[in-house]
């Protein structure tokens, strides 16, 4: 059993090796690949995160803040998905983002848009699916940001999350006769 200071100190030195990853240089490419390769290696130390963080809501996946940069160079989330909860096809509003699994699997599916002139709706093609298990991430880095995560297995799934700033809002895409329509939408953390 790890006692609360210990959990503490995990997650602090988590935070750390994640500061030290992004530094101050702002290159996507080797800041992505960078946290990325902290949430592989540290993805145990992520099993000290409290257990209010691990619950998931009954109608939509949830969405916890672990930790907001003073210099808000980044964010980090942690998302719950109960069984069959999923975002829509959205994009991260050009910001970049590192996602690793924790708990479970989910699938992830990327998408390119299809240039579509005729009114206020787009189309879309899958450019690749993955399904992810415990300690695998990936990056997303605009303008390639088009995806969909979903929990398509029996069990809950628990993601890590890590922004290049604090994402308040994304543009979702949501089906509307063989196209997508666009809504701007603000997000909000799950407050237990």
């Amino acid at each position: 059993m790890i006692s609360g200071t210990e959990e503490g100190e995990r997650i602090a030195g988590f935070i750390a090796d994640l500061d030290r990853a992004i530094g101050a240089d702002g290159d996507r490419g080797r800041v992505t690949e960078a946290v990325k390769n902290v949430l592989k290696e540290d993805v145990r130390a992520l099993e000290a995160l409290p257990g209010r963080f691990l619950v998931p809501c009954e109608d939509c996946y949830a969405r916890r803040l672990l930790h907001k940069d003073p210099e808000g160079r980044f964010s980090v989330v942690v998302m719950v998905w109960d069984r069959g909860q999923a975002t829509p096809i959205h994009d991260h509003c050009g910001m970049w983002c590192v996602e690793c699994v924790v708990l479970g699997r989910i699938k992830v599916t990327q998408f390119d848009m299809v240039p579509f002139t005729h009114g206020p709706l787009v189309e879309f093609r899958e450019a690749g699916c993955v399904t992810a298990g415990i300690g695998e991430a990936g990056a997303l880095i605009p303008p390639f940001d088009y995806h969909r995560i979903e929990n398509l297995f029996e069990s809950k799934a628990a993601t890590i999350h890590v922004y290049g700033g604090e994402m308040t809002s994304c543009t979702a895409f949501y089906p509307e006769g063989g196209r997508y329509r666009h809504a701007y939408c603000d997000l909000s953390y799950t407050i237990d």
